[in-house]
């Protein structure tokens, strides 16, 4: 009675770990860099956000200077660093989140015109920009 060994031999299972090591090799870098590819992200949405602000923002400010009553009071936008009153709770998230506060007030600004702003992530060494425009609002 003959018995039958089964079972995989040493040349074929270093070639699969040869393969898994090629694999590796490649996909590791991806998943390295993933953390400056999420700030950025961060960064990005605290801008589009601070931009949709704006709009609705300009929105009020339009509707009131109409004369259209009961609708929200617009905000003075004076600075960029003025811009992070219109998100909810009035402030940036915490952790790191700054925008510059270039002035905004230029002779002969009026309402809707536009000026480029940039809010800023920092975390540890490494500074993640977003740009975004904020709408000049004047005071009432």
């Amino acid at each position: 009675m003959k018995t039958q060994q089964s079972g995989f031999t040493l040349i074929e299972l270093i070639a699969v770990i040869v393969i898994l090591g090629i694999l590796a090799a490649t996909a590791l870098p991806k998943f390295v860099d993933m953390s400056g590819a999420a700030q950025q992200a961060a960064a990005d949405g605290v801008a589009a956000n601070l931009s949709s602000g704006m709009a609705l923002n300009y929105a009020a400010a339009v509707a009131t200077s109409a004369g259209v009553l009961g609708g929200p009071t617009p905000v003075t936008m004076t600075t960029c660093g003025s811009a992070a009153s219109i998100l909810q709770g009035g402030a940036l998230p915490l952790n790191g989140y700054s925008v510059a506060a270039a002035p905004v007030s230029t002779p002969g600004a009026a309402l809707g015109d536009l000026v480029a702003c940039e809010v800023s992530l920092l975390k540890g060494s490494v500074t993640k920009k977003s740009p975004f425009n904020l709408i000049y609002v004047p005071a009432p």
